[in-house]
C-alpha cells in the first residue's frame, strides 16, 4: 500500500511538473511578447524625439536600435524551411515580406531584389526596412502582410507576434514613423547579413528614484544613527546633515535636468512655431496670388463674354440685312418676269399669227419643190409635144401647168395640227427655241400684214 500510495505521488508530481511546464514556457512567450512590443514602442519614441533636432540617417543609434528591436519582432517565431531530405534549415523574415507584401500599391519588392550588392536574404530585409521608412510607408506594409493571415500562418508557428493581439498594435506604433524624414545609404556595413541584429536595452533602463523613496532613506539612516549612540552630542549631528545636503543637490540636480528638458522642448516648439508661420505666410501669399488670378480670369471672361455678344448682335444685325436684300432681290426679279410675260389676249393674238407664218412657210416650201417637180414635167411634155404641135403644146403646158399648182394648193385647217397648238402658254414658251430656227420667220416683221389667217 505504501508503495502504491509513493507511486501515486511520483505520478501526480509528474504530471504536475508537465503542466507546470507548459505554463513556465506559455508565461516566457507571453514576457517575450510583451518585451518586443514595449520595446519597439519607446524606440518609436525616441526616433520622433531626435528627429525634431536632427536627421535620422544610419549613424543614428536610435535608428539602428529600432531596426535590430522591428528584425527580432518579425523574426519571432518564424518557421524554417524544409529541404527535400527533410531538414529545416533557418529561414529571414524577408521571405514572408517579399510574399506577403506584393499586393502593396508601388511596393518596392522588386527593386529589392534586384540590388547588385544585396545577396543574402537577411541583407535584404534590412534594405527593406531602409526604402519602406524613405518611402513612409512602412505601417502600410505590416498591415498589408497582417491581414493576409493565410500567408502569415504559412510562414509563423503559434504564438508568434505577428498572429497574437500586438500585431495590430504594431501596426499603429509605426504609424508615427510617416512623420519623419529618413536618409539612408543602402551600400553601408548595415546591411550586412552575415550577423545578427542585437538589441540595446540601456536606453530603456534608467531608474531614477522617487522624491518619497530619498526622504524614506534619510529617515532610515537617521534612526540607525540616533540608535547606535548613546549620548547626543553635537559631532553625531554631522551625517544627518550631510544626508539633508545630498538630498538637495540631488533635487537640485533634478530641478536642473527638468529645465534643460523643458528648454529644449520650448526651443522645439519656437522652430516649429516659427515654420508653421512661414508655411502660414507662405500659403497666404499663395492664397493672394491664386484670388488674384482668379479675379483676372474672371474679368478676362466677362470681356470675352462681351465680345462675343457684340459679335453674336452684329452678325444677327447682317443676317437681317441680307435677308432683306434677298427679299427685295426676289420681288424685283418677279416684278421684272410679270412685266416681260405677255397677256393672254396678245397670246392668243400672236399664237394665230404665228400657226399662220409656220403654215406659210411650209405651204411655200412645198409648193417650191412642186414647181421646180411641174417645171421638169412641163419641159419633158414640151419635148414630147414640139415634135407633133410646137404652138399647141406651149400654151397647153402652162395651163396644166397652173391646174396642178392650183390642185396643190389646196387650203384646208387639216395642216394646221402640224404646226402645233400655239395658244397655251406651254407653247408659247417654246417661242424662242422655234425663232432660232432657220426656217421660222420673225413674227414682227409679218404680224401686220392683213389676211395671213387660213382658210
Amino acid at each position: 500500500m505504501a508503495s502504491r500510495s509513493l507511486g501515486g505521488l511520483g505520478g501526480n508530481r509528474g504530471g504536475g511538473g508537465g503542466g507546470g511546464r507548459k505554463s513556465l514556457s506559455a508565461r516566457n512567450a507571453a514576457v517575450e511578447r510583451r518585451n518586443l512590443i514595449t520595446v519597439c514602442r519607446f524606440s518609436v519614441k525616441t526616433l520622433i524625439d531626435r528627429s525634431c533636432f536632427e536627421t535620422i540617417d544610419d549613424s543614428s543609434p536610435e535608428f539602428n536600435n529600432f531596426a535590430a528591436i522591428l528584425e527580432q519582432i518579425l523574426s519571432h517565431r518564424l518557421k524554417g524551411q524544409v529541404t527535400w531530405f527533410g531538414y529545416e534549415s533557418p529561414r529571414s523574415f524577408w521571405d514572408y515580406i517579399r510574399v506577403a507584401c506584393r499586393k502593396v500599391s508601388q511596393n518596392c519588392i522588386c527593386s529589392i531584389e534586384n540590388m547588385e550588392n544585396v545577396s543574402s536574404s537577411r541583407a535584404k530585409g534590412r534594405a527593406w526596412i531602409r526604402v519602406a521608412l524613405m518611402e513612409k510607408h512602412l505601417s502600410e506594409y505590416i498591415s498589408t502582410a497582417l491581414r493576409d493571415f493565410k500567408t502569415t500562418r504559412r510562414f509563423y508557428e503559434d504564438g508568434a507576434i505577428v498572429l497574437g493581439e500586438e500585431a495590430n498594435m504594431l501596426a499603429g506604433m509605426l504609424l508615427g514613423l510617416n512623420a519623419i524624414d529618413f536618409s539612408f545609404c543602402l551600400k553601408g556595413e548595415g546591411l550586412d547579413g552575415n550577423f545578427p541584429a542585437v538589441i540595446d536595452y540601456t536606453p530603456y533602463l534608467k531608474f531614477t528614484q522617487s522624491s518619497d523613496s530619498i526622504s524614506s532613506d534619510e529617515e532610515e539612516l537617521r534612526t540607525l544613527g540616533s540608535s547606535g549612540s548613546e549620548s547626543s552630542t553635537p559631532e553625531n549631528i554631522g551625517p544627518p546633515f550631510i544626508m539633508d545636503e545630498n538630498s538637495w543637490f540631488n533635487k537640485c540636480k533634478r530641478v536642473k535636468q527638468k529645465y534643460q528638458l523643458t528648454l529644449e522642448q520650448k526651443g522645439y516648439l519656437e522652430e516649429l512655431l516659427r515654420l508653421r508661420e512661414n508655411q502660414l505666410s507662405e500659403s497666404v501669399a499663395q492664397n493672394k496670388i491664386l484670388l488674384q488670378r482668379i479675379e483676372d480670369s474672371d474679368l478676362a471672361h466677362k470681356l470675352e463674354k462681351e465680345q462675343l455678344e457684340y459679335i453674336i448682335v452684329e452678325l444677327q444685325d447682317q443676317l437681317t440685312v441680307l435677308k432683306n436684300n434677298d427679299l427685295r432681290s426676289r420681288q424685283e426679279l418677279t416684278a421684272h418676269l410679270t412685266n416681260q410675260w405677255p397677256s393672254p389676249g396678245a397670246l392668243d393674238v400672236n399664237a394665230v399669227a404665228l400657226d399662220t407664218l409656220l403654215y406659210r412657210k411650209h405651204n411655200k416650201q412645198w409648193y417650191e419643190k412642186s414647181c421646180q417637180s411641174l417645171d421638169q414635167l412641163s419641159a419633158e411634155v414640151s419635148l414630147s409635144q414640139t415634135s407633133l404641135d410646137p404652138g399647141q403644146s406651149q400654151g397647153g403646158g402652162k395651163r396644166d401647168t397652173l391646174n396642178l399648182i392650183s390642185e396643190g394648193k389646196e387650203d384646208t385647217p387639216s395642216l394646221l395640227g402640224l404646226c402645233g397648238s400655239l395658244t397655251s402658254v406651254a407653247s408659247y414658251k417654246s417661242l424662242t427655241s422655234l425663232k432660232s430656227n432657220d426656217y421660222l420667220a420673225s413674227p414682227t416683221t409679218e404680224m401686220t400684214s392683213p389676211g395671213l389667217t387660213p382658210s
